[in-house]
């Protein structure tokens, strides 16, 4: 059977509009070879359609069960916080015995840390998901490690750091899922570095990626620690981790065409994170 090269254009076209999700009837209801093709890819693409709506259902409801997940695991923690305050306002007026004290502050740090865990555990599994929309735009590294800097004013004032900026770049990114990123890998710097360190943030770019890097003051990383470094609940290198921070940020930054390179540091040197953002 001889089929002109305009048929074939033609069917080439339709085929090229359905896969970018126009909704074209290929259906040929006479009894030759080439009406035969036509249907069959034309079943393949309602097929493929209804793959598709169905995952996207799918990532609809898996999104709407986080969502209240987080509403019920979130409200009684605020709860137990409140109370918490209260109870030490209670007790700073009386005189009280300094194990109930002592004890009184393990239990809000404990729910701090809980609050922390359950708000990651809920992002990892929204990114596992595909739950999540990244909306990029323009902003300046240093607006960017502004933001990111600000949960850990608390933490870096304890410990007494200073963090020193310098560089400049301009990324194209989902503000608030980088500044996540980057908190995660400052608070894991601060963390590893001794109280009154200095952490040391960079930022620049060159033709392939626009990039924030991060060095702590620390003793740097072994090769052994670098192996888990980014695997979930293995990774974190204090007994008061729970190795979910640094797997967070790889996850928004691949998720975003990027990703975070390490240099494990070592002999006087700290570990040096950098986030990398692919132009």
């Amino acid at each position: 059977m001889w089929i002109s090269k305009n048929t074939l254009k033609q069917l080439s076209d339709d085929i090229r509009k359905i896969i970018d999700g126009q909704a074209i009837d290929l259906r040929d209801n006479r009894e030759n070879n080439w009406s035969m093709l036509k249907n069959d890819i034309h079943t393949l693409a309602y097929i493929k359609n209804e793959q598709v709506d169905a995952l996207q259902y799918e990532r609809d409801l898996m999104k709407e069960t986080l969502a209240n997940i987080s509403h019920q695991l979130k409200t009684p923690l605020t709860s137990m916080n409140i109370m918490a305050d209260l109870l030490e306002n209670e007790l700073a007026e009386e005189e009280v015995p300094e194990k109930q004290i002592e004890f009184l502050a393990n239990i809000k740090l404990g729910l701090t840390r809980m609050d922390w865990l359950v708000s990651a555990l809920l992002k990892i599994a929204k990114l596992d998901a595909g739950a999540i929309e990244f909306t990029k735009n323009k902003i300046k590294a240093g607006e960017l490690i502004r933001i990111a800097l600000k949960p850990l004013d608390i933490m870096l004032d304890i410990k007494n750091q200073e963090v020193k900026f310098e560089g400049a770049a301009e990324l194209f990114c989902d503000t608030r899922w980088t500044a996540e990123a980057l908190t995660n890998v400052l608070k894991n710097a601060s963390e590893y570095s001794p109280e009154g360190s200095v952490i040391k943030i960079e930022a620049g770019e060159n033709p392939i990626t626009k990039w924030i890097s991060v060095t702590d003051s620390g003793e740097g990383i072994s090769n052994a620690e670098m192996a888990n470094l980014f695997k979930r609940y293995e990774g974190s290198r204090s007994d008061k981790g729970y190795g979910i921070g640094l797997p967070l940020a790889l996850a928004i930054m691949r998720g975003q065409n990027g990703d975070v390179e390490v240099d494990g540091g070592g002999n006087g040197l700290g570990a040096k994170f950098t986030l990398k953002l692919y132009q």
